[in-house]
């Protein structure tokens, strides 16, 4: 009688804690974004007869029930910790832990991808560049490059990558820095570079460019924690980072235009230091055309640079060489239509991409 009870008791315990969860579910009011994944999350169906008799109601209801679990984020955690500690696997969502930092796996090397690149930067330097414009490429090295070898995780050979994309870019002179780069250069939970990590690697790309940049960098540090975009995608319990930025003369004296908006905005932008993905702050993240210029350089060179956004970074670092840098996003303009915006008269042209982009080029217009 007494495991008869038992019994009954676990089940009417189960059963209470799945209908509150199911009606929690329902009722509770529902976020459009998941900002810990950077994703937008599934609609409420609309029903009809033919969603309804197709299937696709029910298809798309079990989405919608999924993203919408009470506690959801919660949940994903315990998942996370069951698979990874617990049953010993070596990533959640493709996202793995090492060293201290959280990555990525970036696997196999894409021939194909890394030419369709080379072919899009080619098409740019045939439609607008004459023989009196200097153009480089420089590939920034995904942390995985760092971390997968030592943890045991699928990883490119990235070398090779760099090889094949001066070999395949052969109308740009290369400028590598991955020989500057190491895993503490990156942000815990995020694949982005710390801007107060690269200077080295600003120094470097301005000298073969034939430019010079101050080092009289200011340091400045956010007061927030900082979680990127991988600690929201692995669900597991991880350290937040710091946030840092770095000012000059040039950067506080800098009027930067935002062409996709057609407004003015700061180099760093406190409001979205403080919004959902603070590493939007430099240069108010993916857009897709923008101009630095600065009124008190030492000389009229200029710069268009192709990037993605780890360019904008570094950008800040490297506007007090010149006089004016256009930063170009071809994930979101095509190029045919930059002949509308940018004078590539008498300017250096720098393709400045991480392997991520490279490796994934159909992002590329």
């Amino acid at each position: 009688m007494n495991n008869h009870k038992k019994n009954l008791a676990v089940c009417l315990t189960f059963t209470v804690l799945l209908a509150a969860g199911c009606l929690l579910g329902l009722f509770l009011p529902k976020e459009d974004i998941s900002y810990s994944e950077r994703r937008r999350l599934a609609p409420l169906p609309v029903l009809s007869a033919d969603t309804w008799f197709s299937g696709r109601f029910m298809s798309d209801f079990e989405n919608y029930a999924a993203d919408h679990v009470w506690r959801r984020d919660s949940f994903r955690t315990v998942k996370a910790l069951v698979q990874t500690k617990l049953f010993g696997r070596l990533d959640e969502n493709g996202i793995y832990a090492a060293d201290g930092h959280l990555a990525a796996m970036e696997y196999p090397l894409r021939e194909a991808s890394l030419s369709r690149a080379a072919e899009r930067f080619r098409l740019i330097c045939d439609k607008y560049l004459s023989a009196d414009n200097p153009v480089y490429l420089s590939v920034i090295p995904d942390k995985n490059c760092f971390l997968a070898p030592q943890s045991g995780h699928l990883s490119m050979d990235y070398a090779k990558l760099e090889k094949r994309m001066a070999q395949k870019a052969d109308f740009a002179e290369y400028i590598r820095i991955s020989d500057l780069l190491e895993t503490d250069d990156y942000y815990l939970t995020d694949p982005h570079w710390r801007q107060e990590k690269i200077t080295d690697v600003a120094e470097r790309l301005s000298q073969a460019m034939g430019a010079s940049i101050s080092k009289d960098y200011k340091k400045h540090t956010l007061d927030q924690e900082f979680y990127g975009v991988y600690y929201g995608q692995a669900a597991l319990p991880f350290a937040p980072d710091t946030l840092c930025y770095l000012t000059t003369e040039a950067t506080e004296g800098c009027r930067v235009y935002d062409w996709q908006n057609e407004r003015q905005i700061p180099v760093y932008d406190q409001k979205l230091a403080a919004g959902r993905d603070p590493y939007e702050m430099f240069l108010s993240g993916s857009l897709s055309l923008i101009t630095m210029e600065n009124p008190d350089a030492p000389s009229k060179k200029r710069l268009v640079l192709f990037r993605d956004s780890f360019g904008s970074g570094i950008a800040p670092l490297l506007i007090s060489g010149y006089s004016e840098i256009t930063l170009a996003d071809i994930r979101y303009i095509h190029p045919d239509t930059l002949e509308k915006f940018v004078d590539f008269t008498d300017c250096d042209v720098l393709f400045l991409y991480s392997t991520l982009v490279l490796n994934h080029s159909e992002t590329l217009k």
